[in-house]
């Protein structure tokens, strides 16, 4: 990694900003060119975040009592 990279923004740091660019588009207040600019910076934010909790998803482990001793599994999605 090179100096120029800068460290992608935490979860929390991306849900906020994805919360306050919802929130400027929702005023209605914004010229055509910054909801396009808004719109693209958002989607960038929400696939970021999906990667961020499907990553977080695969690390999650249950604690399971088997056979009278604790034990770990994977977590299993709920089934759609």
């Amino acid at each position: 990694m090179t100096d120029t990279q800068e460290t992608p923004p935490s979860f929390e740091a991306s849900l906020e900003r994805l919360e306050k660019l919802v929130t400027d588009m929702e005023a209605g207040k914004l010229s055509l060119e910054q909801m396009i600019q808004h719109f693209e910076e958002g989607s960038a934010l929400v696939e970021l975040c999906g990667k961020r909790l499907t990553e977080v998803e695969q690390r999650i482990e249950k604690l399971v009592k088997k056979d009278g001793q604790l034990t770990t599994e994977p977590l299993t999605p709920p089934a759609s």
